[in-house]
Formats: C-alpha cells, sequence, structure tokens
C-alpha cells in the first residue's frame, strides 16, 4: 500500500493515473463520499506492491533495506537519493515491491516456500489463476510475510448497530469487547443486552471478551471500587458472578477494566486479578485487564496509583494499554493519541512485562474543539470520516504533526466562531502499526466500534495476519 497525501490543485483522476490505479478502488478504499471534493494534506490509501517508510531517528538504509528483504540500491534507484549515506528523520521513502524472476525447473510451491510465504499469496498478488503454470523468466511480485497479532474491538453501540459492525470488519478480530457489565456494591453485575452481539462474533470465530467496569460517564467508581475490592467476600462473589455469565452467555475471556482505583486498593486490586486468574484457567478462560497510560512506577494521580503493570503483567494473560485520551474531551485541544507520549507507555510497559502480553490502545475517532478553549468545555466527538467531511465544507487544509504523528486542521464556522479538529488518518494508523511491529507486540486493541475509518481498516489488512482463536 501506499498513502499518498493531496496537494493543492491535485484531482482524483490525476492521482488514479500517477499510480495506474482506477478511480473507483480509491474511491472504494477509503470511503470518498464525493471523488471530486478532496482536501489539501488529506492522505489516501493507494493498492500498491510499493510501499511508503518514514525514516525515523537512528536509521539507515541499510536497515531499512533489510527491514523490508530489498536490496539498498533497489531503494536508492526508487528515490533518486542523491547522498543515500545521510536520512533525515521525517523523510518519506518509497519500498519497492520484492520481485521473483521464475528460474528452470521451479515451482511456485519453492518460490513460496523460499520466501515464507504462500503458493495463495503469490498467486492473489499476481492474478494467477491456474498456480500450476508459471514459465521460465516470469516476473512474481512476492507478497512480503506479514506479523501475526491479535485485535480486540470494544464496543458500547446498542446490539443491532455492533452486529453491524462486525459483519463488516469482523474477519479482523480475534476479541470483542461488548462494554460493559457495571459491578454494583453488593458485588452483583448490571447485564447489557449483549446475546445477539455475542452470537455475531462466535460466526465469525471472534472470542467474545467479557468486560467488567467500576466506572461510568458520570461516576468515577474510586468508591465503588474500593467497597468491593476491600472485602474478600465481595472480590469472591463479583467472580462467581463472573463465572456464571460467562458460562451462560459464551464468554471466553475476562477484560478486568477498573479505573480510578484509590491508591489504598492497589494491592487488593492485585488480589482481585490473582483470584480471577485462579478461578477462570482451570475452566479454560483467559483474563485480561485495561491499563492506565502509566510513564513509571511512581507516577501519581488517581488514574495511575493502583495500577501495577509488574503484576499486572505477571498474572494476566494479556492487558490493553489505553494509550489515548491525551486530547479529553473535556480539556484543551490536542492529539487524542499522539504517537510520542504512546511510546513513553510502551517503553515503560517492556521494562515490567513481556511483549507478548501487551496490547496497544487505538482510538479511533475526532474531537472538534471550540476556540479559545475554556476549561471544562467539551469537545464533540465523532469519526474520521466526519473529520474529512469537516475539511471539506469548510474548505479547510489538514495539516500534520510530525511529533505526535496525527492529523489536524482549523475552521470558522457559520457562526464566526473559531474550531480545532484533531482525527486519524492513513498515516497516524500506519505509524501505530509501525510501533507495534517495532516491539513485537501482542496486538492491538480498538476503543471503539461505531466510529468509520475505512482506512484503518485497509491498512491493518495489509500489514498484519489476524489470529483467530
Amino acid at each position: 500500500m501506499i498513502i499518498h497525501v493531496v496537494s493543492a490543485g491535485e484531482t482524483l483522476w490525476q492521482i488514479a493515473n500517477r499510480y495506474a490505479v482506477p478511480i473507483n478502488t480509491i474511491v472504494q478504499l477509503n470511503a470518498l463520499p464525493n471523488p471530486n471534493q478532496l482536501v489539501v494534506g488529506q492522505s489516501l490509501v493507494i493498492p500498491s506492491p510499493y510501499t511508503t517508510h518514514i525514516v525515523k531517528s537512528g536509521e539507515n538504509l541499510g536497515t531499512i533495506a533489510q527491514q523490508y528483504d530489498v536490496s539498498i540500491q533497489s531503494i536508492i534507484l526508487e528515490n533518486h537519493l542523491t547522498n543515500p549515506d545521510t536520512l533525515t528523520p521525517g523523510t518519506k521513502l518509497v519500498i519497492p515491491p520484492i520481485v521473483h524472476i521464475v528460474q528452470p525447473r521451479e515451482s511456485l510451491s519453492q518460490i513460496a516456500n523460499r520466501y515464507g510465504t504462500t503458493v495463495q499469496a503469490i498467486a492473489l498478488e499476481n492474478d494467477i489463476t491456474n498456480p500450476n503454470i508459471i514459465y521460465v523468466g516470469m516476473s512474481l511480485t512476492i507478497p512480503r510475510k506479514k506479523p501475526l497479532i491479535e485485535v480486540n474491538a470494544y464496543t458500547y453501540q446498542p446490539s443491532e448497530e455492533a452486529v453491524d459492525s462486525l459483519n463488516a470488519i469482523g474477519h479482523l478480530l480475534t476479541y470483542f469487547s461488548p462494554f460493559a457489565y457495571m459491578i454494583k456494591e453488593d458485588g452483583s453485575l448490571q447485564p447489557i443486552n449483549d446475546k445477539a452481539m455475542i452470537d455475531a462474533a462466535i460466526s465469525q470465530s471472534i472470542l467474545p471478551m467479557l468486560t467488567i467496569t467500576n466506572f461510568s460517564s458520570t461516576e468515577a467508581g474510586s468508591n465503588l471500587a474500593h467497597v468491593i475490592l476491600s472485602s474478600a467476600e465481595l472480590r469472591t462473589k463479583v467472580i462467581n458472578e463472573v463465572l456464571q455469565v460467562m458460562q451462560d452467555k459464551g464468554y471466553k475471556v475476562l477484560n478486568i477494566d477498573f479505573e480510578n482505583v484509590l491508591p489504598v486498593d492497589r494491592e487488593n486490586y492485585n488480589q482481585f486479578l490473582q483470584l480471577a486468574v485462579d478461578r477462570l484457567h482451570p475452566k479454560g478462560y483467559l483474563v485480561s485487564t485495561a491499563l492506565a497510560p502509566k510513564t513509571s512506577a511512581s507516577q501519581i494521580g488517581p488514574l495511575y496509583e493502583a495500577h501495577d503493570y509488574e503484576a499486572h503483567g505477571r498474572i494476566a494473560d494479556f492487558v490493553v494499554l489505553m494509550t489515548y485520551e491525551w486530547g479529553y474531551r473535556l480539556g484543551p485541544p490536542q492529539a487524542i493519541s499522539p504517537i510520542n507520549e504512546m511510546r513513553k507507555v510502551v517503553e515503560y510497559a517492556l521494562s515490567v512485562m513481556p511483549a507478548k502480553k501487551i496490547f496497544l490502545g487505538f482510538q479511533i475517532y475526532a474531537r472538534d474543539w471550540l476556540l479559545p478553549h475554556v476549561q471544562g468545555q467539551e469537545a464533540e466527538t465523532f469519526s474520521p470520516q466526519e473529520a474529512i467531511s469537516r475539511a471539506v465544507k469548510y474548505g479547510a487544509t489538514i495539516q500534520y504533526d510530525r511529533t505526535a504523528q496525527s492529523p489536524y486542521f482549523r475552521y470558522v464556522d457559520e457562526q464566526g466562531r473559531n474550531h480545532e479538529v484533531w482525527f486519524e488518518d492513513a498515516r497516524s494508523a500506519q505509524a501505530k502499526f509501525d510501533m507495534v511491529k517495532q516491539y513485537n507486540l501482542r496486538g492491538i486493541s480498538y476503543w471503539a466500534l461505531g466510529f468509520p475509518f475505512p482506512q484503518n481498516w485497509v491498512l491493518l489488512n495489509n500489514d498484519f495476519s489476524i489470529i483467530k482463536r
């Protein structure tokens, strides 16, 4: 895949001609509502055997060539590099595909084995209808081997909408997490209408994940968590309730999302997690947790102190890092998931737990703040698709913050009010996927389904092979 950023004066016809791709293909992959309305700075996903690489600090042509299994010379030629020994961080390189010339007596099976791929993948990449018929001298584009990861998605959609989401992108999910069963002070659970969505998940070989939580949109949940976690009797009752729901509904994984837990309950929380593992593992269930985005063990604040990364990483089967909400809906405008801040969280997590236990949290929504920002004034939340529509409507130019690896724009509405919008696009999604690859993380966890972002799913499918349990 190639990510193309629209320049001033460019048309979709020109872009399609440049890459020799049908206009309709670009329209469909990017879900463009009006092909005649592109925005300067808008990113487009273009199907291509080529790919793009953004140079990072410390990289050189040798390490980049090795990463993509191509020669240094091919990168130099493709990018017309006059000084290949000096690469500037942030530079976009076009990486050529892996090409194999068929030799005498070679079979497609032998070629597939050589490159660690499959006959089917090569046949699909090269439009070969009969894999048994290839000829000497034939040029084959070899699909790159994709990392295996797991993917989770939370949703708080109504049941019917959640089923529609699963039908659309369920082939790219390992786990699915309806949000959420609320814990009550007596240790019981407040149920949700989840049967139809669980059935839809199971029909697509997705493991339903039961999420239990102590907070809501109106309650921080600190006192509720204290009541439950400080009582051995109530901790046991919650797990009993969890087991009953999992057995009755078909859930296969438990996700514990306790937030704003009091520092005094840190050890009690660890004990609760250990109890969950002790009770659920013998029955074949997995246990996971959601962790606030900490960057050190000593980080203070109500979100962080009771979240013991080392203990959760040791006890749970996996954890979801909630690496989002820097651009909080009640705070000032900024990137919601800045890659530089996410990296700090990931690197701290890796210092106390193995990469195979870490899911990178990825939010897939946009926010629109009024300017000047007034403390406590709530930003509007919507999809990345809506962000593009607003940029089109108001004639905005999309900017890209290279530190945060996040797009944004400003506009003036009909009432003369100034706005600032931060959202996700193909570039920011690719930056997150690259980080998952760099650190060999277990997977990606989306918050949350219900915000259309077609580019994300196209790139996810292009970059990874998704594990189905």
